[in-house]
């Protein structure tokens, strides 16, 4: 299995496979309420069966070009993950995501971990657009979104049920040219 170090010592980017499922549950459910704030991930992973079966769906969908998921590892523990939770290669276009648990939060590793896949969807693989939806009141998402240099587009208003409540979806995207520049500048200016 590939790994790849996110800028700091013992974090790193893996793909998550079906085999991680009991340390893929064991992430979700010790940090259940935190992770659940925004995200519905705790809510389709109540059991070991589950967090196989929604593994599973994502080696469906990388499996089909269709998506993925990738877990940030700091040393040597799961503490969050990244995901294309959509892909469709024919019209270019990409859905990001993420969660991490608090113990990790405020060390840039979700950012770090998005420049690598931004980097591999736009200049590997050819993906034009990539998007960004986050709940408004979730800012560390927005924030992510931000430092990744997106545009953000709109506000879908009440369009997400969660645990009851009607939230607000901020969608965030960058295109390709715009990634490359961000890239570029960042080059030029030491970053």
């Amino acid at each position: 299995m590939y790994a790849t170090p996110l800028g700091q010592d013992g974090a790193e980017l893996r793909p998550m496979e079906v085999w991680h499922a009991p340390e893929f549950f064991a992430n979700i459910d010790g940090e259940r309420e935190f992770i659940g704030r925004h995200v519905g991930l705790p809510d389709v992973v109540p059991d070991l069966a589950a967090a196989r079966a929604y593994l599973k769906g994502y080696a469906d969908k990388r499996a089909t070009d269709s998506g993925s998921l990738h877990g940030i590892w700091l040393d040597g523990t799961l503490v969050g993950g990244l995901m294309f939770r959509l892909w469709d290669t024919g019209t270019g276009v990409a859905e990001a995501g993420c969660w991490l648990i608090p113990g990790a939060a405020g060390r840039g590793l979700v950012t770090q971990g998005m420049e690598i896949l931004l980097d591999w969807a736009f200049g590997e693989r050819g993906m034009h657009r990539v998007e960004w939806h986050a709940s408004s009141a979730n800012q560390p998402s927005v924030n992510v979104a931000r430092r990744l240099h997106m545009t953000r587009e709109g506000v879908l208003r009440e369009n997400y049920p969660h645990r009851g409540v009607r939230t607000d979806t901020e969608v965030w995207a960058i295109l390709a040219p715009e990634w490359r520049a961000a890239r570029e500048g960042a080059a030029h200016s030491g970053r």
